[in-house]
């Protein structure tokens, strides 16, 4: 009998890789729409400067590789997206660039493109940017109509750190505050992420239960539980990165470790971390344990493995 050695996917359905990443990109748009409004053209432009440079990145990566191009598959698009909604408006182009081309080099084509990266690309990129240029995230831009004197300012999450938060909660679900492009409107994140629910392309398995971790152990910590899950990067990291097909488990237990594991991190960093977020942190080292995971939840086949492979 002659054994078949590939990579998976073993088993093919309807569904088509650029499909899926187009649903996703369709998800994103409401809330690009909001950032626009909410911080002005600058916040397209940074979007556009990391799809761009995803697309040329990520061509370049095939043809050195030999291989045919992934660039028209949307995969790298969804990436671009995902890290621009990270940043601010005022983030500088060329920081941008080089956080997407981090993200799409090193942390997805070295280890052969789509469906073999360890890491979320985007949650890499974004790290990628924090360590590299940490005065592109020092300040983010108030939202348009404030008065001249407030130019940029501190996020929710900054000033829940500091004792006095100023944002309602209606603020922060509309996103009429300073923050990053996609982090604050929880309104447009929520519509596209029902959107995606409804279609079947994500489920819920690690979502709610990073986000109800990250409820509970706030509210433990002495914190305003509304506030925390209504702020920082929660809803774009639980509903559009903790989601993603390759770096997460494939079982709907493993999916729960991984969403609990993501919110605790994300709720300790919160509490006791000079820094005041931890969302792109936790769905970065849960990404590590993501074959381990999978190794401990997934059923194994009648009469174990030995006997399986005899």
């Amino acid at each position: 009998m002659n054994l078949i050695n590939e990579a998976s996917p073993h088993f093919h359905g309807n569904a088509l890789t650029c499909k899926i990443m187009g649903a996703v990109c369709l998800a994103l748009v409401p809330t690009l729409i909001a950032a626009t409004a909410l911080y002005g053209l600058a916040a397209p432009l940074v979007v556009l400067v990391c799809i761009a440079t995803a697309l040329v990145c990520e061509h370049l990566c095939c043809i050195i590789m030999h291989r045919e191009s992934t660039a028209g598959d949307f995969s790298c698009v969804v990436t671009a997206m995902l890290l621009a909604f990270t940043l601010p408006a005022t983030c500088p182009f060329y920081v941008a660039a080089a956080g997407t081309a981090f993200a799409i080099i090193v942390a997805k084509m070295l280890f052969g493109g789509i469906g073999c990266n360890f890491a979320n690309p985007a949650v890499a990129g974004r790290i990628f940017i924090m360590v590299a240029f940490p005065s592109a995230l020092a300040s983010y831009p108030a939202v348009q109509g404030t008065p001249l004197d407030a130019i940029s300012g501190a996020t929710p999450l900054a000033e829940a750190a500091s004792g006095a938060p100023t944002a309602s909660y209606l603020d922060l679900f509309l996103g009429n505050h300073a923050g990053a492009l996609g982090e604050t409107c929880i309104l447009t994140l929520l519509i596209g992420y029902i959107f995606l629910l409804a279609v079947r392309v994500v489920d819920a398995w690690a979502t709610v239960p990073f986000i109800a971790t990250v409820a509970i152990v706030t509210g433990i910590g002495g914190q305003d539980v509304v506030y925390q899950v209504l702020s920082g990067g929660l809803a774009l990291g639980a509903f559009f990165m903790a989601t993603d097909y390759t770096t997460t488990p494939m079982t709907p237990k493993g999916k729960i470790i991984f969403g609990v594991g993501c919110g605790l991190i994300t709720a300790l960093v919160r509490l006791f971390a000079s820094a005041p977020e931890g969302v792109a942190f936790s769905i970065l080292f849960m990404n590590l344990f993501v074959p381990l995971i999978d190794r401990y939840t997934r059923s194994q086949p009648v009469g174990g493995v030995k006997h399986a492979l005899v």
